[in-house]
């Protein structure tokens, strides 16, 4: 399993422009605990750059621990049910944090 850095340092190569037709947005991760970290995302113009550290206004922040961000990434978890329990927390644009999955291959 990818540490959280590894995870990060591959998602602009899982990124799928043809999902994010007309999305323009910072995403902020914040991952507690072993091995987190934060990071922002920045999807634009059909790219994605993935930058460590916060950003300075995201329109969407998502705050999990790095136990459950990588069974989530593997599918032993899924994001909706992680927020259902209260273990992923979403901060702004609810809109686009329910097209983020689609937005990315696993």
């Amino acid at each position: 399993m990818p540490t959280v850095k590894e995870s990060f340092d591959a998602m602009s190569g899982r990124f799928r422009p043809d999902k994010a037709t007309g999305t323009s947005a910072v995403i902020q991760y914040d991952i507690s605990g072993d091995g987190g970290g934060t990071w922002h995302v920045v999807i634009k113009d059909g790219a994605c750059t993935v930058n460590q550290g916060a950003a300075t206004n995201p329109n969407l922040t998502l705050l999990i621990s790095a136990q459950d961000w990588t069974e989530m990434l593997s599918g032993k978890q899924s994001g909706q049910m992680l927020f259902m329990s209260g273990k992923l927390k979403v901060k702004g644009d609810m809109g686009l944090a329910m097209k983020l999955g689609s937005m990315f291959s696993m």
